[in-house]
């Protein structure tokens, strides 16, 4: 599979303000998350993928064709935009049919179209000729993502969905997203919320003050922030009985229990993981689980 968006040297400036400075990085099809703090450029390339903002640098190709002033090029892309840009008034059939027409879509598809991608976004039809006003947060968040398929896109561009859902609305549209891919879709998704994107993307491109800090899937991005973490979590039967094993073979620099969990700190990270199975099995304790507690996405990006 060809790369979904590639860019070389890509840099864009507002003046003397950097956006991103000289980026290369590839995006590979799947769930992809864009993940930085707030300055980051984050928002800054999204505006570059969807054909917003031309660069001032390098080059940016997105399925394999350049974004800019490419209508065609537009018609495959689907964008959901981080505010909320819905018509107060409007009920999300009549705002579907005028953007679908807007597309291009013919009138005699329209309803059964606008039908279509408000059930895969799912929801409900008994609102989908109430006010868009009188909605909830994640309903309006649904409503912007069933516009962004009206086209039927090949690559989906969200800018922070999961902001102001709860738990239940985040799971829900991680739900809708991963039903998406897995029908041929690719999505980049931006947010700062890291469990979240952990948990649904395949890949992540890691921004930081404009430049690409890391990028690839979660274990390629902590190899290359870090060989290894000095903290792992232990699900074992008896913790009491393990830590003084460790203990006796100078392998700890200090420790915690937790009822049935051992968080421990080791002396030399990378002669415990080449000998882990020989250091935990040769004693008389249930492993249930073992965890790098560094290993996961935030605890990665905190490093960069």
């Amino acid at each position: 599979m060809r790369d979904v968006v590639e860019a070389k040297d890509l840099s864009c400036f507002y003046g003397p303000v950097m956006g991103l400075n000289r980026v290369n990085f590839a995006i590979r099809g799947g769930i992809t998350g864009l993940v930085g703090p707030n300055g980051a450029g984050k928002s800054t390339l999204i505006k570059m993928i969807t054909g917003q903002l031309k660069p001032s640098a390098g080059s940016l190709t997105v399925l394999q064709q350049n974004p800019m002033n490419n209508v065609d090029l537009l018609g495959r892309i689907g964008y959901c935009p981080e505010h909320e840009q819905l018509h107060r008034n409007a009920t999300p059939m009549v705002l579907l049919r005028s953007l679908g027409t807007l597309s291009g879509i013919p009138w005699s598809n329209l309803k059964e179209k606008s039908e279509d991608v408000l059930q895969r976004v799912r929801l409900s039809p008994k609102v989908w000729n109430t006010r868009i006003g009188d909605f909830s947060k994640g309903m309006k968040q649904r409503v912007k993502l069933a516009q962004a398929l009206m086209h039927n896109p090949e690559l989906l561009i969200l800018d922070e969905p999961m902001n102001g859902l709860d738990p239940m609305g985040r799971n829900d549209i991680s739900g809708i997203l991963r039903s998406l891919s897995e029908n041929g879709i690719h999505i980049i998704i931006s947010s700062h919320i890291l469990n979240e994107l952990e948990s649904l993307c395949e890949n992540f491109l890691l921004l930081k003050w404009g430049r690409v800090v890391a990028s690839g899937n979660r274990k390629e991005i902590a190899a290359e922030v870090d060989q290894r973490s000095d903290q792992v979590r232990i699900k074992v039967d008896k913790p009491s009985q393990l830590v003084e094993h460790l203990l006796n073979r100078n392998l700890l620099k200090g420790y915690l229990i937790q009822e049935d969990e051992l968080i421990v700190w080791l002396r030399e990270p990378e002669g415990f993981y080449k000998k882990w199975p020989m250091y935990l099995n040769r004693n008389d304790v249930k492993i249930y689980e073992v965890i790098d507690e560094n290993s996961s996405l935030e605890k990665v990006f905190t490093k960069v």
